[in-house]
């Protein structure tokens, strides 16, 4: 029997589904390169184990999930039911054995991606909302979930490296971040990251110029750039 393929058939949709799962196979193998033992230690993340990551990244599929299901039905579905309901979920999993963390984070994955899989090429475009409250296309999921596996396998400190995370994913990065900047904070920074620019360096109040994966690392916090100040909270 040949294998089910995806419904919807917008190129661009189509071209981020297969960053997405090319991510998550990254974070999986990050995961293998993490010990049982080792997951009670710290991630990259300050304050955060790497449990409690996994079990973020596990549950954050499984949110995700819940929008698209919204998108499928028309029937409101939010990502959680309220922010102290996320967090105890995350502590819950983090508590979990080894064996059910690794499952729990797999599991979701994968139901996630099967919703993907099925979700009508019509209803790519219904709206739904984050936990932040924005209002998004459907197809905003396979973005969200895009950040979350390649920058939280590099959380992990199992080896992987922003540097591997592919240049298009990299560059919508920075440009998501100097964005939100931008709408949040007011604060206009250039970025000047090989042939990728991001802002006017003109008129922008701080320009930074580094190698891409550099400037990606530091515009998420998870590096730092030699005579730059820490970059303003993200997310």
């Amino acid at each position: 029997m040949p294998a089910r393929s995806d419904l919807a058939t917008d190129p661009g949709v189509l071209a981020d589904l297969a960053a997405v799962r090319l991510g998550t196979a990254y974070f999986r193998r990050a995961l293998l390169h993490v010990a049982d033992d080792d997951l009670a230690g710290p991630s990259l993340l300050d304050g955060w184990s790497r449990a409690a990551l996994v079990a973020h990244v596990g549950y954050n599929a499984r949110a995700l999930a819940r929008l698209v299901e919204w998108a499928a039905t028309g029937v409101e579905n939010p990502m959680y039911a309220s922010p102290e309901v996320r967090n105890e979920e995350i502590a819950y999993g983090a508590s979990l054995r080894p064996i059910a963390l690794r499952n729990l984070a797999e599991h979701a994955a994968i139901d996630l991606d099967v919703r993907w899989r099925d979700l009508p090429d019509e209803r790519w475009s219904w709206t739904v909302r984050t936990a932040q409250g924005r209002e998004v296309p459907a197809s905003e999921t396979v973005w969200m979930r895009m950040r979350e596996v390649w920058l939280h396998a590099v959380d992990l400190d199992s080896g992987a490296r922003v540097r591997d995370v592919p240049a298009p994913v990299l560059e919508r990065l920075l440009r998501d971040v100097v964005g939100m900047w931008s709408r949040r904070d007011a604060i206009e920074v250039a970025v000047v990251a090989d042939d990728v620019q991001v802002g006017d360096p003109s008129s922008a109040q701080r320009v930074v110029k580094a190698s891409l994966p550099d400037a990606v690392a530091w515009a998420t916090g998870r590096g730092t750039l030699p005579g730059e100040d820490p970059a303003p909270r993200w997310l």
